[in-house]
């Protein structure tokens, strides 16, 4: 009992960002502090330094930093040029901005189901999807796999049907940067692919970031002027809608000292993914790695049978153990997006009853893994 109590007065972190700091705080300080000395806040040379290695850890030719992934994504779609008519393929679970970008654009997405074991996209359901796009009058234009909580998607059957189908391939990497599938990391798969660097992502920085990733020499010029007002031979001529989407300088400081550990934190998170899956595997549905994939562990997601998720997630609260819940409602039944179109979705249904988020990040020693392990045991037994 008296451990208990003890438990309960000091809450573990659900994303430990304060241990990373304590381990680049200095290093991350003079960065910053160059920055501030030099006063180029914005577009100063921290920011093409992050990018060309960005680009070389992605194994990618070109890589552009960018204000958010949302920012990522939308940059692409309007860089290619989709508008109203077209159709773009999103998984149904999965965080909104993978979708929220479309209709900027103009364009309808259209919701594409997951497989129940990596949550990932569905190649079966995106071919149907296409069907359902065609029935409406949609042009099929592009389809935006997500690598989601931090898993490469199966680009082995999503790509020969998105080839079929005469889609171009956005990866949604922003939960899976630094993650492979067969050997390739994300980043580098697909006719582009857009990643975040939000604070509480595997590789995150002190406020919004993204990036987009591309081998396609004639997009970049493209990419750099939406970045940038639709900016043409100078800052004043404006050669095609554009936004404002630069990454800080400050912030592409902040990352080349975290991007410099990120192998390592891989390592760490994958540690701690693997002993979750012992511990826990005969008392919940844990993740599964698909055959070729691995997995940056944005997210450890477990799966449990149906009206237990609220209750674990109470008696964990009173351990002073964290959880989270992504996604509650899928993209199809949000209100803001319920009267786009898609096939029948009922893995993302079920997930989204069933799912539930432990802690996980770099940082996690055993000791306060076991603690957290113990007390899922105890409100599962």
């Amino acid at each position: 009992m008296t451990s208990h109590v003890k438990s309960a007065m000091t809450p573990i972190p659900f994303i430990d960002v304060a241990a990373q700091r304590a381990r680049l705080g200095a290093r991350i300080d003079r960065a910053v502090g160059a920055v501030l000395d030099s006063c180029r806040f914005v577009n100063g040379p921290e920011v093409a330094i992050l990018e060309e290695q960005l680009a070389a850890f992605a194994g990618a030719r070109h890589a552009v930093a960018c204000a958010s992934g949302t920012d990522a994504l939308a940059m692409l779609l309007m860089a290619w040029g989709i508008k109203a008519g077209d159709a773009v393929f999103c998984p149904a679970f999965t965080f909104c901005a993978t979708a929220e970008v479309v209709p900027w654009v103009g364009a309808t997405p259209v919701f594409v189901d997951v497989k129940a074991d990596t949550f990932n996209m569905d190649a079966d359901s995106l071919d149907r999807a296409v069907a359902v796009a065609k029935a409406q009058g949609l042009t099929p234009r592009v389809v935006i796999p997500v690598d989601l909580f931090g898993q490469a998607a199966d680009y082995d059957a999503i790509l020969p049907v998105a080839e079929r189908h005469g889609l171009k391939v956005l990866c949604d990497t922003a939960q899976g940067f630094g993650a492979a599938w067969r050997g390739r990391r994300t980043g580098s798969i697909g006719d582009a692919s857009a990643t975040s660097f939000f604070p509480a992502k595997p590789l995150g920085c002190y406020g919004d970031g993204g990036a987009v990733f591309t081998d396609d020499d004639a997009l970049l010029p493209i990419l750099k002027s939406v970045r940038e007002h639709g900016q043409g031979t100078d800052k004043y001529e404006n050669v095609r809608i554009g936004m404002t989407a630069r990454l800080d300088t400050i912030q592409a400081a902040i990352l080349l000292e975290k991007l410099d550990i990120f192998e390592g934190e891989i390592a760490a998170r994958q540690a701690v993914a693997a002993r979750y899956n012992t511990l826990l595997a005969d008392v919940a549905t844990v993740p599964v790695l698909a055959e070729g994939a691995t997995s940056v562990w944005a997210q450890y997601t477990i799966r449990l049978a149906p009206g237990r998720r609220d209750a674990l997630a109470e008696a964990l609260k009173a351990d002073g153990v964290p959880t989270a819940v992504y996604y509650r409602i899928p993209m199809h039944r949000q209100p803001a997006y319920s009267a786009f179109p898609g096939d029948a979705l009922p893995v993302s249904e079920a997930l989204c009853a069933e799912v539930i988020s432990l802690p996980m990040h770099a940082y996690l020693d055993e000791a306060t893994q076991d603690r957290i392990v113990a007390a899922v045991r105890r409100a599962l037994a």
